[in-house]
């Protein structure tokens, strides 16, 4: 069982998903893909002049920002995506957490700090979702969940993905996949080619303290090892060549 994340640049770039997509079509044996939003919801905010509010890295989302980043995530991108698969013999169904229950998360406590309409994830429901993979129908997610009051909210993709995964791996051996614009996490930011090719948790702490990784990468890598000390086989973040390249450079996360 193959989980799979895509954001950033493959979403933005037209070309990098349609060719992900003809390339994760053909990927052998049961397969989930998640995404993220790109900067289309940004983008959109600005053209409807909605300031985007941020906090250390992390979106704040008000009503108005929930109503465009679902519009946007579980509508225009996952439709776009699930279309495409299609089109590729690759028979699809969009998700958001609420669709069968699937993910269930409760609103982040506004302090220290108030994030809005930000979900945390409770519990993840595999039941449905082996119905359709035992069928060859792929779920792709959205970033989106709900609490099971009727509230929809904005849940982190690199989150979801790995909590999917670790509900998965109760059932079978699962491997979780990120998949970005860069060939890894890098020694050097400036050098595409100075990759991390293990990471172990010492190494981890290692790299943090000498400010190697940082940002952004901090909560994507927090995700992997929260997947991988939770019975996920196999962790690994890079470009999707990695999926489809025996000799392409990827780093492997490990206990």
């Amino acid at each position: 069982m193959k989980i799979i994340k895509i954001g950033g640049h493959i979403i933005d770039d037209a070309n990098a998903l349609t060719d992900f997509l003809n390339h994760f079509a053909k990927l052998k044996g049961p397969k989930l893909l998640v995404h993220g939003g790109g900067k289309l919801a940004t983008q959109l905010a600005e053209q409807m002049n909605i300031p985007v509010k941020m906090n250390e890295g992390r979106r704040i989302t008000d009503q108005v920002t929930l109503d465009i980043i679902t519009m946007v995530y579980a509508g225009k991108i996952n439709k776009n995506i699930v279309a495409q698969l299609q089109a590729n013999n690759c028979n699809a169904i969009g998700f958001s957490g609420a669709d069968g229950n699937t993910i269930v998360s409760e609103k982040r406590p506004n302090k220290p700090f108030d994030y809005g309409f930000a979900g945390d994830i409770k519990k993840v429901n595999t039941k449905t979702l082996k119905l359709l993979l035992d069928n060859n129908i792929i779920p792709v997610f959205c970033a989106i969940t709900h609490n099971e009051k009727g509230q929809l909210l904005n849940t982190n993709a690199d989150t979801i993905a790995s909590e999917l995964a670790i509900g998965f791996a109760k059932h079978l051996k699962t491997e979780l996949y990120f998949c970005f614009e860069k060939n890894g996490v890098l020694h050097h930011i400036s050098e595409a080619n100075s990759v991390v090719k293990i990471i172990t948790s010492k190494i981890y702490k290692t790299l943090v303290a000498n400010g190697t990784i940082s940002e952004g990468m901090l909560p994507k890598l927090n995700n992997c090892f929260h997947a991988i000390n939770h019975n996920v086989s196999k962790v690994c973040i890079g470009k999707p060549n990695m999926l489809f390249e025996k000799h392409s450079l990827f780093t492997t996360i490990k206990k």
